[in-house]
């Protein structure tokens, strides 16, 4: 063990109570603090000094300081046994010349080695770290082959928090792909199947991941106890869809009508570019490393069954 970390079992007893940080603790992150339960005294990082008091409501311990700002992040430095990071890089307009950099998780690391580090760090990246992968099954040795700026950060962001990983931090990452939820903010398709947005045509069409929010949040927890060190998860279901068979499964669901279907030029002349670019990556994602080593059984192991249970309440 590093001589910076301290046995639990040595410190006074109203310590030894599992700490467990939340950084960016939006949708997901309150679902993990209730999966949590009372085994642990959840905080949270909050840049919004407004969402205090809905974070204490949740019986979450709130911390007011912001990632771009890295003066406000020394009160993290030993308030945690555990982390879980869940804030995504700065977006395309929030960042300057080092588009590339992910300053968030550096400064969130610079931060946490301050004072005694914490044993565990979950970090939730994202699917789009390997690029297009045509189709083909992913397993999470795969290399990675970012192919946009908002990709090429949250590499960025995992080299960040292996770094704490060789100090002696037990780093796991999870790499998420869509995630959906009814109570969720733009959690399901409808909002755009009623716009009628279109779809590509079957043979331009490209496979699509999901996860559940309720199952990420549960995938989340388990990996802050059992992930192992400098090891990646998928956090996906077990669907096999490609984008215009979800969209037409969640159209059949809701009673509304099936997207149009058109061709990728088509498309290119009528989507943009961020719709755009999530059609222009395809893969399939192996997930028995989470079964497997996170002992997570998902609640609803397809689209299929997350989107129907949400219809039913």
């Amino acid at each position: 063990m590093p001589s910076n970390q301290t046995p639990l079992g040595a410190l006074p007893a109203r310590f030894r109570r599992q700490r467990v940080l939340i950084v960016g603790c939006g949708d997901v992150g309150l679902r993990a603090a209730r999966a949590l339960g009372a085994g642990a005294r959840v905080l949270a990082l909050t840049s919004t000094p407004e969402r205090v008091p809905a974070l204490r409501a949740a019986g979450i311990t709130p911390l007011v300081g912001n990632l771009d700002q890295a003066a406000t992040l020394a009160r993290l430095a030993g308030v945690a046994t555990r982390v879980l990071h869940l804030a995504p890089p700065p977006g395309e307009r929030e960042v300057g010349p080092r588009w590339w950099l992910d300053p968030r998780s550096v400064a969130l690391a610079r931060a946490l080695r301050l004072r005694t580090l914490p044993q565990a760090l979950v970090y939730a990246s994202t699917t789009g770290v390997y690029g297009d992968c045509a189709g083909a099954w992913v397993a999470e040795s795969r290399p990675v082959a970012p192919a946009t700026p908002r990709a090429q950060r949250r590499v960025n962001a995992e080299r960040a928090v292996r770094h704490l990983g060789r100090a002696g931090v037990r780093v796991s990452i999870l790499r998420v792909p869509g995630i959906y939820a009814a109570d969720r903010e733009g959690g399901t398709p409808r909002a755009r199947l009623l716009r009628g947005t279109p779809v590509l045509q079957a043979h331009d069409d490209v496979y699509t991941n999901h996860i559940h929010a309720d199952d990420l949040a549960r995938a989340c927890v388990a990996a802050l106890w059992r992930g192992r060190p400098q090891r990646t998860y998928h956090a996906s279901d077990r669907s096999e869809l490609k984008m215009g068979d979800y969209f037409d499964l969640a159209a059949d669901l809701y009673g509304l009508p099936r997207p149009p279907r058109v061709s990728r030029d088509a498309a290119r002349a009528q989507l943009p570019v961020s719709l755009l670019s999530f059609m222009g990556e395809s893969r399939r994602l192996l997930t028995e490393r989470l079964a497997r080593e996170l002992r997570v059984r998902l609640r609803y192991p397809t689209v299929a069954e997350g989107l129907r249970a949400d219809q039913r309440g």
